[in-house]
C-alpha cells in the first residue's frame, strides 16, 4: 500500500507504456510540450470531461470525471466517463445518492487516434477500473476504450493478464520516480510523432559542435 505522498498520476501510465522515458520526462522533470496531436487530444476531453455533464440514454447513466484512486497501485487521477449500468443485485455494484437502485460501474476512455499496436490504452483503462474496484469493493470485468478518428468504441476485458501488467508498470513507475534517474533514450520510429523528442534527443547531425548546436538553438530561443 502506498501513502497519499507516493501517489502518482494515473494518466500517467499510458506515457509509461509509450515511453518510459517520455513519462520520466514529464512526471520527473516537469518538462512539456505541444504539438498537433496533443492538441488534438486537449480539444476531445474538453468536450468529454465536464463533471456537471450526465447523460442518459435509455437506463444508462454517464458520469463525468471521477475522481479516483488506488493505493496498491499508487495511483489517482480523473475518469474521462463512468457508465452506470442498472442491476438486478447489489453483488459487484453500487448504490448512488442521486439514482435509486443498484449499479454496475463501467469505464470509458475517450482516445484522439485509433487502436494501438500495444497495451497502452487498454492499460490505463485497467488502471482506472482497478481504482473503481478498490473504492467500492466491487468487480468490473470489462470497460471500454472509445477511438475518436475512426468513431468506433471497443469493449476491453479486464484480463488476468492484463492486470498483472498494470501492477507491474506502476511498480516500476513508482521505482523510476524514486531514483528520479530518467531512463536511458531508446530512439524507436515512433518518436517523430512525441511532442519532447527535441527536449528528449535532440537533433544535431546539422551541427558539428555541441557549442555550435547550444548557440543556433539559445538564439532561435531568444528570437
Amino acid at each position: 500500500m502506498y501513502t497519499e505522498d507516493e501517489m502518482l498520476m494515473l494518466s500517467g501510465i499510458q506515457h509509461f507504456m509509450f515511453c518510459p522515458r517520455q513519462w520520466a520526462l514529464i512526471h520527473i522533470e516537469q518538462q512539456w510540450a505541444e504539438n498537433k496531436l496533443t492538441t488534438e487530444g486537449q480539444i476531445l476531453h474538453k468536450n468529454v470531461d465536464n463533471p456537471f455533464y450526465r447523460q442518459k440514454n435509455g437506463d444508462v447513466i454517464t458520469l463525468r470525471s471521477l475522481h479516483i484512486a488506488s493505493k496498491e497501485l499508487g495511483l489517482y487521477g480523473i475518469t474521462d466517463a463512468v457508465e452506470l449500468i442498472p442491476s438486478d443485485s447489489s453483488e459487484d455494484a453500487i448504490a448512488h445518492n442521486r439514482y435509486k437502485g443498484y449499479w454496475k460501474p463501467y469505464p470509458v476512455e475517450y482516445k484522439r487516434g485509433h487502436h494501438k499496436p500495444d497495451e497502452r490504452d487498454e492499460v490505463q483503462l485497467a488502471a482506472q477500473a482497478m481504482c473503481l474496484e478498490e473504492m467500492y469493493g466491487i468487480n468490473i470485468p470489462y470497460g471500454a476504450l472509445y477511438y475518436d478518428e475512426v468513431k468506433h468504441r471497443e469493449t476491453i476485458s479486464i484480463t488476468e493478464s492484463l492486470r498483472n501488467t498494470t501492477i507491474q508498470c506502476a511498480k516500476q513507475m513508482h521505482e523510476i520516480f524514486k531514483t528520479g534517474v530518467l531512463p536511458k533514450a531508446n530512439k524507436q520510429r515512433h518518436c517523430r510523432n512525441c511532442s519532447l523528442v527535441n527536449i528528449c534527443m535532440p537533433e544535431m547531425s546539422d551541427c558539428a559542435q555541441v557549442s555550435t548546436y547550444l548557440i543556433k538553438n539559445l538564439y532561435e530561443d531568444i528570437t
